[in-house]
């Protein structure tokens, strides 16, 4: 049975994307050491963030970037958090939008590339 679910990113600058996500998302970084995190947070997925090229990798993904993906949040009120973001100086890299199946998102992007899509479901 699974009991929690964690998303482990590889990274050029652990502690450049770890103080994003407690500084601005609200995680607590549970462990540390050189080249590794662990973040958790109560309501979202736990984040292990880990220095690209650490030997803990196997050795065909050491220099692998988290490039591709999107860590996304869904919230429960997308303007309030979209000004909160901008008013503590993180660059919005996509603008509010609304989809046409009901998605309301913006993003941002963290130190290191990662790109953190904020969500809210529209009533249709």
């Amino acid at each position: 049975m699974i009991t929690r679910s964690t998303l482990s990113l590889n990274v050029d600058d652990v502690t450049a994307s770890s103080d994003f996500f407690t500084t601005h998302f609200g995680y607590t970084q549970q462990m540390a050491a050189d080249g590794f995190a662990s973040l958790s947070h109560e309501g979202a997925v736990d984040i292990v963030l880990l220095r690209r090229g650490v030997e803990v990798l196997p050795e065909g993904f050491r220099d692998q970037h988290a490039a591709g993906l999107i860590v996304a949040f869904t919230v429960d009120d997308l303007a309030a958090e979209h000004d909160r973001l901008r008013a503590a100086g993180v660059e919005i890299t996509m603008p509010l939008r609304e989809e046409s199946w009901g998605e309301r998102l913006f993003q941002v992007t963290d130190p290191n590339g990662v790109i953190v899509q904020l969500v809210e479901w529209a009533n249709l």
